[in-house]
């Protein structure tokens, strides 16, 4: 992030919002709201002068709500830019930061910033949210059931307690952790998705539990572990070694038995049914698309999947572009990733993108639809058949985007009128095409003779 910061050739709009986008490859008009700091960021310098006066507490969203933090804030020590922004609905306005503030930075009139770009290529890598588990295993009902996540700053040395591991409940060190996975994935009723990365995840942090206490009982209770990365399997196998306890099987319940939480389920592979007593219960839970995937979406004119994240042209063939020529999608945006795949794909992304860019042309393929407007009726079910929505109205007809088309024909297979067609593939076209490739005598291979067979096929 440091690096993007201090790269001249980058550009970085922070704590802004992309409202609309128009256009093609080569040619999009973006329109960004930025939104007020009430600190001008070419002034502040993130020294925190302005934090320590600051009489208002607020939970630290960073460090999942177990710490506090200031009304005006710098939202990590690592955060770029390193300036401080004012949460302007918590803010008493006591003008106590402005008086401290050497650079004189701070402006409570701030208005939010109107910015219009024009560029000719587009990245969506909107990152993923974590399922929120209400009322599965406790969460919620008890203080000593948490997310990976949540442990994950419980872990970090920059963390609320330092990266000492604590119950939340009493602040003592839990003598029993027990890490229940695949919580809101691999479920038809939430998400019938593998989220990928929890089980190495939760290995990670096991280990790292392990490695500070070693007198911490931890147990993972999975369904399926799933390791199929590079040393994974070995980095499983060190687990066991430390001594974490593996349970198969699927968790049924956790309550409290006055002294402790417990968790019950079956162990299929002693065929038994178990119960756990745990001081500290950590939850893996599902990876699930951005907040702001909806708006994209609607922004963008991007599909989504049944599972909501970003689909791809073609998921074998083209995973990186999307329907609409000059926009690419990189890393969770598109589906669970790995920080290693998500690096490949974003490397992906950015060769995608630079490529029309060095060019500076774009070649448009010749293969698109035509409407005649003598016989286009005006129903419009083109319109709302096309996947790529390049069919536009105008005056009560219909035209295509030659941009936008991809030549699929599902607009000519619904046209009434007939008044679509497909250039290079018309039907006077496929008939002349149709008895060249038929006439004449069968194929003789070695004497047999063999029937000739047609086939229609997609043509990219």
């Amino acid at each position: 992030m440091f690096e993007a910061a201090i790269n001249k050739r980058l550009k970085l709009i922070t704590n802004a919002e992309v409202k609309s986008i128009k256009g093609h490859i080569g040619n999009f008009q973006v329109k960004v709201i930025k939104k007020p700091r009430y600190v001008i960021e070419e002034k502040c310098t993130g020294c925190g002068a302005c934090e320590d006066v600051c009489p208002i507490f607020r939970p630290n969203e960073f460090n999942a709500g177990l710490s506090a933090r200031k009304a005006i804030y710098i939202p990590f020590a690592q955060a770029v830019p390193k300036v401080a922004t004012i949460d302007i609905e918590n803010c008493l306005k006591c003008q106590l930061c402005k008086k401290a503030c050497e650079e004189d930075a701070i402006n409570l009139e701030q208005q939010e910033e109107k910015i219009e770009l024009k560029v000719g290529v587009i990245i969506v890598a909107i990152g993923y949210e974590q399922y929120i588990p209400e009322g599965l295993y406790g969460y919620g009902k008890y203080p000593d059931v948490i997310t990976q996540l949540t442990l994950e700053r419980l872990l970090a040395p920059n963390g609320p307690t330092g990266g000492h591991l604590v119950k939340l409940s009493t602040g003592e060190k839990p003598k029993s952790v027990v890490m229940i996975q695949c919580v809101g994935s691999r479920d038809i009723k939430t998400n019938s998705y593998c989220s990928e990365v929890c089980c190495m995840v939760a290995i990670k942090n096991a280990k790292l539990i392990k490695q500070e206490y070693p007198d911490v009982d931890v147990t993972i209770w999975y369904m399926d572990l799933r390791c199929p990365g590079k040393e994974y399997e070995d980095y499983y196998r060190r687990a066991r070694e430390l001594g974490i306890k593996f349970i198969r099987g699927k968790p049924g319940d956790v309550y409290f038995n006055g002294k402790s939480l417990v968790v019950e389920g079956e162990n299929s592979l002693a065929s038994e049914f178990t119960s756990l007593e745990a001081d500290l219960i950590v939850l893996s839970t599902a990876i699930v698309p951005s907040d702001t995937a909806e708006t994209i979406t609607g922004i963008l004119r991007l599909e989504r999947g049944p599972d909501g994240f970003f689909k791809e042209y073609h998921s074998r063939l083209n995973p990186i572009d999307t329907k609409i020529p000059g926009i690419y999608i990189a890393g969770v945006a598109q589906g669970p990733k790995s920080i290693a795949e998500t690096v490949s794909q974003a490397k992906g992304a950015a060769s995608s993108a630079a490529s029309p860019m060095i060019a500076g042309n774009y070649a448009l393929e010749i293969v698109s639809a035509d409407v005649d407007k003598n016989l286009c009726s005006g129903c419009k079910q083109c319109l709302y058949t096309c996947p790529f929505d390049a069919i536009v109205e105008k005056d009560d007809k219909v035209e295509v985007d030659d941009i936008h088309c991809r030549g699929c024909g599902m607009c000519f297979s619904v046209c009434p009128s007939q008044a679509i067609i497909v250039r290079h593939y018309e039907p006077k076209q496929l008939e002349v095409y149709i008895d060249a490739l038929l006439e004449g005598q069968e194929v003789q291979v070695e004497g047999v003779f063999l029937p000739k067979i047609l086939a229609f096929l997609c043509w990219k």
